[in-house]
């Protein structure tokens, strides 16, 4: 068994290496920058789902912190971005009126599931 992996290995890492890279045609690349604001895509509002996350002014932990979500505090979502390995949402804090991006996985559902489209 470990034979027949140490042959296809290197095969695989071969033909992966001959594939085109499109990075900026996909996702990924639409990080949202510090200061990137984004139109209501979403529609939906969801209650208790972040516990202290940071509301940023974009999708990266190097951009400013703009307000913290409480679970005692509701969010309006308004879409979704990808930044490296991680996805982002844009929210606005209903009770606090703070906008901001705070990562999914920070979120008890997950974010918004409507995608930015940037």
């Amino acid at each position: 068994m470990k034979r027949r992996f140490a042959v296809v290995l290197p095969t695989l890492v071969a033909v992966a290496a001959s594939l085109p890279i499109a990075l900026a045609t996909t996702p990924a690349s639409a990080a949202a920058s510090c200061g990137k604001t984004v139109a209501d895509k979403d529609g939906s509002a969801w209650n208790k789902t972040a516990d202290g996350a940071n509301e940023r002014s974009g999708s990266s932990t190097g951009c400013a912190i703009n307000g913290i979500a409480y679970s005692t505090q509701r969010l309006d979502y308004h879409c979704y971005t990808v930044a490296g390995d991680y996805t982002w949402t844009y929210v606005r804090n209903d009770s606090t009126g703070v906008y901001g991006w705070i990562r999914d996985d920070l979120l008890s559902d997950y974010g918004s599931s409507v995608y930015c489209g940037f």
